[in-house]
């Protein structure tokens, strides 16, 4: 895997504050790609498989559907994560070691993390299960802010589509890997423990990566409430960023939306005969559409020099593979879906994480704006539970699918509303 071309001694790491402008080697990219695939597997062998199981076989002991225990408890994840991934990556905006900025919040994040998901494993209730993985959701997500801010610390702007591309293929990389290991290997508590030995080793090449710290002398006087006053995006200072996060949150509720009762639509609406294995093969064939566009995609925005028609293109194709969904309830039907929207995921994963850092307002809280984003992605694991129970109560998958039909159109057309990218 390459990213850059061209000879010469490999840079060494930039100043932290700096705007990047030496291209990455690959050996940096595999490395971050290698860790960002870790974190994942750490998050969806839970969410595909092993919290489902878990919710199926206790939630009558608690007197509640599988559907709503499994949504407490990826709820009480998601709010975690909604806290945990700003607040994080702020801190690692502001720490001054000798190791840089983000690397001790990288490997402390994957350790306990990793044992998080262990204690995960030994959980036999709703409450048990609601504070482990919340523990993992606030551990992984210190390494992940971590991890995604050393894109724009290192990634010249216009190589960044391209490794946002090789991040988006570690991330579904990661999320067949994690729903892999919580299938086959035989059981929920060797699944988690299969999980947190990926989280752990998997970021440990990126950590031999140096970093350049940031002098104590650049870090700014702490203040509470400046602190606290840093997580507000202010739409009027900055409405390209609101607009980019609006974006992003509705497509990834949509996509959020589509995976999160994968399980039980298969069970229930589609009659699978073994739907965790049909999880697993509709997880893969998404993925190998993802892998196929999703690398090319963020290339292509690179050469152009175009964000947004990426975005809009790749939105639309998630609404159709969401109306499929809706409207072709067969295995047959959710093969497509799969398909469409792994190529319009892939797409937009890598060309909208470069957008994002092309509207970032400044170096020195990177990791705190990144957090803020990111709550694009963790906002949705919150509201999908919580719309997508009532809905589906109400009016089946299909009002459920054409809900999020509606989120992915929506996040598609309002990207042009962004003004200083192309």
């Amino acid at each position: 895997m390459t990213t850059a071309s061209g000879a010469g001694p490999l840079p060494g790491p930039p100043d932290p504050l700096a705007e990047p402008s030496a291209r990455v080697r690959g050996g940096w990219t595999a490395s971050l790609s290698l860790a960002n695939a870790a974190i994942w597997i750490g998050w969806y062998g839970p969410i595909q498989i092993l919290l489902a199981s878990q919710a199926a076989e206790y939630a009558a002991g608690h007197g509640m559907s599988k559907e709503t225990m499994l949504a407490w408890v990826t709820g009480a994840g998601a709010m975690v994560a909604l806290v945990a991934n700003p607040v994080f990556g702020a801190l690692s905006d502001r720490t001054a070691s000798r190791f840089g900025r983000r690397r001790p919040w990288t490997l402390a994040g994957a350790l306990l993390g990793a044992l998080s998901l262990l204690l995960l494993g030994q959980a036999r209730g709703l409450w048990t299960m609601v504070v482990a993985w919340c523990l993992v959701q606030l551990t992984l997500n210190a390494a992940f802010a971590a991890v995604t801010a050393a894109v724009p610390d290192r990634v010249p702007r216009l190589q960044r589509g391209t490794v946002g591309g090789w991040l988006g293929a570690a991330q579904i990389l990661g999320v067949v890997a994690g729903t892999g290991l919580a299938t086959l290997t035989g059981g929920v508590a060797a699944g988690y423990a299969a999980c947190a030995a990926c989280a752990a080793l998997g970021v440990l090449p990126y950590l031999r990566r140096p970093e350049a710290p940031l002098p104590a002398a650049a870090r700014p006087a702490w203040s509470a409430r400046g602190f606290l006053a840093g997580f507000l995006l202010d739409p009027r200072r900055h409405p390209d960023l609101a607009w980019a996060w609006l974006t992003r949150f509705l497509v990834n509720l949509a996509n959020a939306v589509g995976l999160l009762y994968l399980l039980y639509f298969l069970r229930d609406a589609v009659g699978h005969r073994d739907p965790e294995q049909g999880v697993f093969v509709l997880t893969a064939i998404n993925a190998a559409a993802l892998l196929a566009t999703v690398v090319a995609g963020g290339a292509w925005s690179d050469r152009t020099g175009r964000r947004k028609p990426f975005v809009l293109g790749s939105g639309v194709l998630m609404a159709v593979a969401t109306a499929l969904l809706a409207g072709w309830q067969t295995w047959p039907g959710a093969i497509a879906a799969a398909v469409l929207l792994g190529i319009g995921f892939g797409i937009f994963t890598s060309v909208d994480f470069a957008l994002m850092t092309d509207v970032l307002p400044e170096a020195a809280a990177r990791g705190r704006d990144l957090g803020v984003i990111n709550i694009a992605n963790s906002l949705p694991q919150v509201l999908a539970p919580a719309l997508a129970a009532p809905v589906v109560a109400l009016g089946g998958y299909t009002s459920l699918f054409l809900a999020a039909t509606v989120a992915a159109l929506a996040g598609a057309v309002l990207v042009h509303r962004i003004r200083g990218v192309a």
